[in-house]
């Protein structure tokens, strides 16, 4: 998914919402859906998307960075305080 469509697709939910056809819990699961596919699917100059996997607050955050280093460092700056973690490449 490109940035053009994750843009509609969430435009659409906001759509869906302010037109009273979802309520705020299913506009919030279309958008968090989005984000997820987009960041599963992103790839741009040379950038791909990297999660963390540890201690609390780096469980699960995701970073676009060029390399496994520079995702890392990305999640350091994030979470301002040492946490273990582990980091891997998203998978589609």
């Amino acid at each position: 998914m490109d940035r053009i469509s994750a843009l509609r697709n969430v435009e659409e939910a906001l759509r869906a919402f302010e037109d009273g056809e979802v309520d705020l819990a299913t506009a919030e699961r279309r958008v968090v859906a989005v984000l997820r596919t987009y960041a599963t699917e992103f790839e741009a100059d040379g950038l791909s998307a990297y999660r963390a996997r540890g201690d609390d607050r780096a469980d699960g955050l995701v970073v676009v960075a060029d390399s496994e280093s520079a995702a890392r460092e990305r999640v350091r700056a994030l979470l301002d305080e040492e946490v273990a973690f582990e980091i891997a490449l998203v998978e589609r």
